[in-house]
């Protein structure tokens, strides 16, 4: 077993190494999520956590890890005599990313218990985890449903195996840990509330201390024992103050001094429920402890705060995590501290000092300065009115038009703000798909709605048992059936096929050429491809978005699961020039070819705003492209419109979002609409609550053909 890098010689994260501490001093505080960029040692931190848990006494033999003094009733090993228990490390079991239901959870032996009826349970990862830690690294990547079951477990105190009417419970308590970089995509929030903790880090930028993580790592990577050997000692001094913590911790007293200091701050910052509340409240006992008091003071309830508020005030995916610390200090000042009681006891160092600290404090051997997490941010500045292109309409509202470029077109022009976002119709592409875990299209789901059976093609994991009675009664003479029970084989079982959901890959294709320039239509369509973006979000979908102007098309976004960055670029995103419609619908082409290779299951959906106007050919992109859209030769809107169907002939959805405004219209997005093998639809119509025409699906090419035929 290798040598796990020491806790006290990470370096700097003085949120994380506190939010971990008092979660190990008090499980009950309910977990801790770590949020952060790469190489931050969120992951080296958490491994190194459960040197520092005393150990658990455990009946021998139990798979479950039950405690001697009091065994869980309803262990699935128990009943258990009394007796001595063995003592043993507490564990850190990590959950994978993909992991199945069946290994977290455990897994029942169908076979046997319909042939014998036998409850013959295989224990998973929760049970593993019981009395230690459960880590999930990248859990914003982890499947919706074992987030479910693990955030269930976590507040139950017990995982439940329930199938084809065969139960199975035991206890399951742990420390939940989650990591995770927001940059591939966010939990939800109602998943967010479910941590009783969140912390956010960043790299230190700071040279000197950037140096220290630097020494500390390559001196453990050339001698691991060494290295621990050397911190041995400040581990030793952190365990035994986590044992004198819990010890203390029942005997914190909570004053309603405190409690209303709790709910002013709760109630102040507009968070939602109570979680919130009973989670400062635990923490703030728990840092009482911790600092070796036996009463709560103000400072533990800011620090509680900090730690357990920030990731519940966000109210949408692009809201920033974090807390005004202006403000929660007002909260505090208007209610004082009860009179402390007398406390000989002088309050320890909050962090104990490694054997070389003459040197840059703490950090982590991937990088990395703590301190609180980052609080809110600075209102964004104002983005200056965008002048209107020269063939946009004028209005009282519209500055004056800026000269042309040399070219004709319009000049570029700043960013403008997005409009408030709204609640869109539900976007789809039509068929059954077999992608990942999402709420956008059907799709064959491991959950959902039982619509079939079939032959396992692995292992058995929903059986579907009236389609395996089925198979296995017309031989029950033949193999000698003589009782009442039904003799049933390996090739009888019937996996049940169910339909569920699936998230898919949103592809948007922005027109941010001169003619959308007009600061209100641009405005507005931000706020459109803001709200589809949130409605991504909702939906579990990956996100790319393609802008086009000028003379070319701009990957701004590679596909991701983060659309809170897909939202940053947009908001970023300046306007003007000509309109390259066909350089970006080939860039399309090709980031959906690239993706298709990527991830084969994930279907994708192309949707294209604009107003549909082509007046530059552009750079139309690699040659496979070209050999099939090229041969229009010049003409901007022929390029564009052989561009559109090599899409459509790939099979690709798509929804054209039709940006034209003004008393004279065009149409041109609907004759793109047509080539594309989709609806089009208005800024007006993409609302939920618009009485425009509902956009249910979108049309595929071999939906158009068969309408033609």
């Amino acid at each position: 077993m290798s040598t796990p890098y020491p806790f006290t010689a990470v370096v700097g994260q003085t949120d994380l190494r506190l939010a971990l501490l008092l979660n190990a001093v008090s499980p009950a505080v309910g977990g801790v999520l770590v949020r952060g960029e790469k190489g931050t040692a969120k992951s080296t931190a958490v491994r190194a956590l459960s040197a520092l848990l005393p150990q658990v006494d455990v009946v021998p033999g139990c798979r479950f890890s039950c405690a001697p003094g009091a065994p869980d009733p309803a262990c699935p090993d128990g009943p258990h005599e009394p007796g001595p228990g063995a003592a043993r490390p507490a564990r850190m079991v990590e959950l994978p990313v993909g992991a199945s239901e069946d290994r977290l959870v455990g897994a029942l032996d169908i076979e046997r218990a319909l042939a014998e009826g036998v409850k013959a349970f295989e224990p998973g990862l929760l049970a593993d985890a019981h009395r230690g830690i459960l880590y999930v690294d990248e859990v914003n990547l982890l499947h919706d449903h074992l987030i479910d079951l693990l955030l269930d477990a976590a507040a139950m105190g017990a995982s439940y195996v329930e199938r084809e009417g065969v139960s199975v419970r035991h206890a399951a308590r742990f420390l939940l840990v989650g990591t995770m970089n927001p940059e591939e995509g966010e939990l939800r929030p109602q998943l967010l509330d479910r941590f009783g903790l969140t912390v956010e880090v960043a790299a230190s930028r700071e040279p000197a201390q950037r140096v220290e993580v630097v020494r500390r790592r390559l001196a453990y990577e050339d001698d691991p024992a060494a290295f621990a050997t050397r911190w041995s000692g400040e581990e030793q001094d952190v365990r035994a103050r986590v044992v004198a913590a819990r010890a203390l911790l029942p005997k914190v007293r909570l004053g309603d001094a405190s409690l209303l200091q709790i709910a002013a701050t709760c109630a102040g910052f507009e968070v939602d429920g109570m979680r919130a509340d009973i989670v400062m409240a635990r923490t703030a006992t728990a840092l009482a402890a911790w600092a070796g008091r036996s009463d709560v003071r103000k400072e533990d309830v800011r620090q509680a705060a900090l730690l357990a508020l920030p990731h519940r005030r966000r109210r949408n995916p692009f809201d920033a995590p974090g807390l005004d610390e202006d403000k929660l200090d007002e909260i505090l000042d208007r209610f004082p501290d009860e009179e402390p009681e007398n406390d000989p006891e002088p309050e320890p160092d909050p962090e104990p000092e490694g054997p070389d600290d003459g040197g840059p404090q703490d950090g982590g051997p991937d990088g990395g300065d703590g301190g609180v997490p980052p609080q809110g941010g600075p209102e964004a500045p104002q983005a200056p009115e965008a002048p209107a292109p020269d063939d946009a309409p004028q209005t009282p509202d519209s500055p004056a038009p800026q000269p042309a470029s040399q070219d004709g077109a319009a000049p570029e022009q700043a960013a403008v703000r997005a409009a408030e976002p709204f609640r869109t119709k539900m976007l789809s592409v039509p068929g059954l798909g077999e992608g990942a875990s999402g709420r956008r299209s059907r799709a064959r789901t491991a959950h959902g709605r039982t619509t079939g059976a079939q032959r396992p093609r692995g292992q058995l994991t929903k059986l579907h048992l009236a389609a395996t009675v089925q198979a296995a009664a017309p031989h029950q003479k033949a193999r000698g059936r003589t009782g009442r029970g039904l003799v049933v084989r390996k090739d009888d079982l019937r996996q049940a096929t169910r339909e569920g959901r699936e998230g898919n890959l949103v592809l948007f294709l922005v027109d941010a050429s001169g003619s959308m320039a007009a600061r209100q239509r641009m405005s507005a369509v931000k706020g459109a491809v803001l709200s589809l973006l949130l409605d991504a979000y909702q939906r579990r979908d990956k996100v790319g978005l393609i802008t086009f102007r000028g003379s070319a098309a701009e990957l701004a976004l590679p596909p991701t699961s983060s659309v809170d960055a897909a939202a940053v670029r947009l908001e970023q995103l300046p306007t003007g020039g000509r309109t390259p419609l066909a350089a970006g619908l080939l860039k399309a082409h090709e980031v959906l070819r690239i993706e298709r290779l990527r991830d084969p299951s994930r279907r994708p959906l192309l949707v294209v705003v604009t107003d549909g106007r082509a007046t530059s050919a552009g750079s139309t992109g690699s040659a496979g492209a070209m050999g099939s859209a090229g041969s229009a030769g010049g003409d901007p809107r022929a390029l564009a419109g052989r561009s559109a169907r090599l899409l459509q002939a790939q099979g690709i959805a798509s929804v054209v979002v039709d940006c034209e405004s003004g008393p004279v219209r065009l149409g041109l997005a609907g004759v793109l609409a047509g080539d594309l093998g989709g609806p089009a639809v208005t800024l007006d119509g993409l609302r939920a609550d618009s009485l425009a025409g509902l956009v249910k699906n979108v049309r595929t090419a071999s939906d158009t053909h068969r309408r033609a035929a």
